[in-house]
């Protein structure tokens, strides 16, 4: 059984790295983005380095993500899981926070030695106005290095996690090379959407605001396999 997300995330793209890994859709704003293995890891080494370098936190330091799902959620996410962070489930004191600007009216409770908000922005652009209190996520990863090598050793969490993702992978049937398509907003844990494809090695499709009426065409246009609506 593997115990390393980071371990796990590279073994995922290392035979490809340039076929589509997360292909992200929003059916309310139209949105469509397409990530590579290659492209996320880049956005995942930037915000492992924002951590390390410039936020100074070490392995076992905590996280709160108050993010929805989004492909910018994978990259804070994974880049959290890389630098061996503890992503906390229950408010509470962190060493860095990570909210949606429509959430961070609940960084009270989440009381953070370092505050990063996201507009999840359909092109990472910056935020037009910050949060008082918080930096923009997109400004401050930008300037960071495209490579982070992991620790070697797995995060306190990484195999619970992983024992939890693998038997998602097998409950829904994943196999190497199939294209999952998860309903995001009715499948919310990054377990469904994030960690039970990589471990098992397989492309996903996620879908926020999923329009029914578009199912068929985009199942046929996105070569998916699988389906978790």
């Amino acid at each position: 059984m593997a115990d390393n997300i980071a371990r796990v995330f590279a073994d995922a793209i290392a035979s490809d790295p340039a076929r589509p890994l997360l292909t992200w859709y929003d059916d309310a704003t139209g949105e469509r983005t397409e990530l590579s293995g290659a492209t996320l890891a880049n956005w995942v080494a930037k915000t492992a380095n924002l951590l390390v370098d410039e936020v100074a936190l070490a392995p076992g330091d905590t996280a709160a993500v108050l993010l929805p799902p989004h492909w910018q959620t994978a990259a804070v996410l994974l880049g959290c899981w890389s630098a061996k962070l503890t992503v906390a489930e229950a408010p509470g004191d962190v060493d860095v926070l990570f909210a949606a600007a429509g959430r961070v009216d609940e960084a009270g409770a989440w009381p953070a030695g370092e505050r990063y908000a996201l507009a999840l922005d359909p092109f990472a652009l910056p935020m037009r106005e910050v949060p008082a209190g918080f930096a923009d996520f997109v400004s401050a990863v930008r300037g960071h290095g495209d490579h982070f090598t992991p620790y070697p050793e797995a995060g306190a969490g990484d195999a619970a996690l992983l024992a939890r993702a693998e038997a998602r992978a097998a409950e829904l049937c994943l196999t190497p090379g199939d294209r999952l398509l998860v309903d995001v907003t009715a499948h919310a844990d990054p377990v469904d959407w994030l960690l039970a494809p990589l471990t098992a090695a397989t492309t996903v499709v996620a879908c926020a605001n999923l329009d029914p009426t578009v199912l068929d065409s985009r199942t046929a246009t996105e070569k998916v396999t699988r389906a978790l609506t």
